[in-house]
């Protein structure tokens, strides 16, 4: 889902696209989210043009040979997370990479967060979500970043989110089971009964566990252009896509 909503994002804001690209791990995650993308971008803008996408080490953190090999690329693919993020774009910066490409960042908004007017301008970053500065203006959210901050001194980002809707899930599951048995402790067969198909309000949005009869859950997504104001990143966002 992330990957397929990167390509639509990049379709929509280069229509013109000749060549592609992608920096990755080497591992099954990794692979298969440049796998994800370089499929629906060859759907998407025909005739694109695939540069080899280079994986390598997971926390290798040195990308001078990617960063070569990818020259040429208008746009580069990469869900790299935590200081391999970090350490593409500080490496990325005096080699140039980003007048030539725009680089896509599937996980990229933790990385935001971390390295602040660092991010080049124009990188294309997703949350894995509609989370951190994509997140819907609600009382929920404004509650939980509130008290996130209060209490860490940062902003929350993706993880953060994931796991809190995991709590509130269980806590409607367990609430909805409690209901249907008479107001008693409910068993964790009822609990896990009364979460098929189960609707309920997180900090970033509805989730609506429809998918994998109805054990999955689905959620939208979204994706924005940092820019930076006043030395300060900014991002523009488009609408937010729900998985098919």
């Amino acid at each position: 889902m992330d990957s397929t909503a990167a390509a639509l994002y990049v379709a929509e804001m280069k229509p013109g696209l000749k060549k592609v690209s992608g920096i990755n791990p080497d591992y099954a995650w990794e692979r298969d989210s440049w796998s994800a993308f370089e499929s629906a971008i060859k759907v998407l803008v025909p005739g694109v043009q695939i540069i080899r996408g280079q994986t390598h080490e997971l926390l290798a953190a040195e990308y001078d040979p990617e960063i070569s090999i990818v020259r040429g690329a208008e746009v580069v693919h990469s869900s790299v997370w935590g200081r391999d993020a970090e350490a593409l774009i500080e490496q990325g910066i005096p080699r140039e990479l980003f007048r030539r490409s725009t680089l896509v960042m599937t996980a990229g908004g933790p990385t935001i967060t971390r390295l602040g007017s660092r991010m080049p301008d124009g990188t294309i970053v997703g949350a894995r979500g509609p989370f951190a500065m994509f997140a819907p203006d609600t009382a929920l959210h404004r509650w939980f970043r509130d008290a996130y901050r209060k209490c860490y001194s940062v902003p929350p980002t993706y993880p953060a989110y994931k796991m809190a809707q995991a709590i509130l899930g269980v806590k409607s599951a367990w609430e909805k089971a409690q209901a249907a048995n008479g107001g008693t402790r409910p068993s964790q067969e009822q609990i896990a009964a009364a979460f098929e198909h189960s609707s309920f309000e997180g900090p970033a949005g509805r989730v609506e566990m429809s998918r994998g009869k109805g054990h999955q859950a689905a959620q939208e997504t979204a994706y924005g252009t940092v820019r930076r104001v006043h030395g300060r990143p900014c991002w523009s966002t488009c609408g937010a896509i729900r998985p098919p």
